[in-house]
């Protein structure tokens, strides 16, 4: 049996908890804090489907804008342009393949385009 510790990652909107990254998939937990915003982007590679388990959201995908709510699924392939805005403190699952690093960000309320 192969315990560790997960990688904590903060972020300006909240932080992403990495619980699983191998050659094949990955699983995060992204906490992300009331009136925050994550980029505009999307992924050249990666392919993830999140898990809204608390919270309220924003959600846009490609040219939809929607309301986001717990126990609601998202699946985004690659090249597909999406956002999310936190209404209220929420909490985020996702599972995806492991290009952990493949974010081409269009917008940032925070400078990292």
């Amino acid at each position: 049996m192969d315990t560790r510790q997960p990688k904590i990652v903060d972020k300006p909107w909240g932080r992403e908890i990495w619980y699983a990254h191998t050659d094949r998939y990955a699983g995060k937990v992204l906490e992300v804090d009331a009136g925050e915003v994550l980029s505009l982007q999307k992924h050249e590679v990666k392919h993830e489907t999140l898990y809204l388990q608390s919270g309220r959201m924003r959600f846009t995908l490609e040219d939809r804008v929607f309301e986001w709510r717990p126990g609601q699924c998202v699946e985004i392939p690659p090249d597909t342009v999406h956002r999310m805005e936190a209404l209220e403190a929420s909490v985020i699952l996702e599972t995806s393949t492991p290009e952990l690093d493949d974010v081409v960000r269009l917008e940032d309320r925070y400078g990292r385009v």
